[in-house]
């Protein structure tokens, strides 16, 4: 599991258009696990704090209970309603709630005070952007400390697939 800013640092232009996704629409959908193991979906916004994408929420709500039992998490970008081509995004990896207040004023500053909401760190295991570029399907993945991997599919051809090493 990684920060935000070890996923800039090791594929920055994936990033650019992950990051571009995430902030082109407020709300995005939260997958959590519930007690039973069944996935939760929730509507969420994602903000970027320091080296850290984050998530906040109100205090009490069932998704900040479902990370607490359990962390990992998959987050789905909105994608809107214009073509593929953007693509949309998938991320995955453990959130890390914020409990020290020291550094959650760090983070949040003069916004809110500690205790005014559950405030979540994403660390990422895997991000992925699905897109279709001139009917060509592009699905790139990264994963921390691995390379790149594009896959590119014609329609009605099969996946190619490219390590990426930069």
């Amino acid at each position: 599991m990684t920060t935000w800013q070890r996923f800039e640092a090791e594929a920055p232009g994936l990033a650019a258009e992950v990051r571009a996704r995430l902030e082109e629409y407020n709300h995005h959908v939260l997958a959590t696990l519930r007690r039973d193991g069944s996935p939760r979906l929730s509507g969420t916004e994602v903000e970027f704090r320091g080296p850290d994408l984050t998530i906040g929420m109100m205090l009490g709500a069932v998704k900040a209970r479902d990370l607490r039992r359990d962390p990992r998490y998959a987050l789905h970008t909105n994608p809107g309603e214009a073509s593929m081509e953007e693509g949309d995004a998938k991320l995955s990896g453990v959130a890390v709630e914020v409990t020290d207040p020291a550094e959650f004023e760090a983070l949040v500053g003069a916004e809110a005070p500690a205790g005014s909401f559950d405030l979540f760190l994403l660390r990422l295991d895997r991000v992925t952007l699905t897109a279709v570029r001139n009917d060509v399907l592009i699905i790139e993945s990264w994963r921390p400390g691995e390379p790149r991997v594009r896959y590119e599919r014609m329609p009605n051809g099969p996946a190619v697939r490219i390590v990426l090493r930069s």
